[in-house]
């Protein structure tokens, strides 16, 4: 079974057991956490689809930690300007470990 989730702008395929990075979230570490924005379910007895949520359905997980990316450098420069700066960035994620998926 798998299912299609939302969260943080994001669209996510997921499966039992899957271990995914989705943008931060308020939940502590160790605590479960439920996603409620379900686009489809798929599975052997069909698929259904959402119109935009699929009703009565439920995503749970399990927070592991939270973290942040690897750095990428913002450089911004004008030609004969003598104009450039450097930023570096990092986007802090939450790490989620599926459970279960009820639907």
């Amino acid at each position: 079974m798998y299912a299609l989730i939302e969260t943080g702008g994001k669209q996510y395929r997921i499966q039992e057991g899957d271990i995914l990075s989705v943008e931060k979230l308020s939940v502590n570490e160790g605590e479960n956490i439920s996603f409620d924005k379900v686009l489809l379910i798929g599975g052997e007895d069909g698929v259904k689809v959402g119109k935009p949520y699929v009703e009565g359905a439920a995503v749970e997980g399990e927070v592991l930690f939270h973290g942040k990316g690897k750095k990428i450098v913002v450089f911004k420069y004008k030609a004969k300007k003598n104009y450039r700066k450097k930023q570096g960035h990092r986007q802090p994620f939450t790490r989620v470990k599926i459970t279960k998926i009820n639907g």
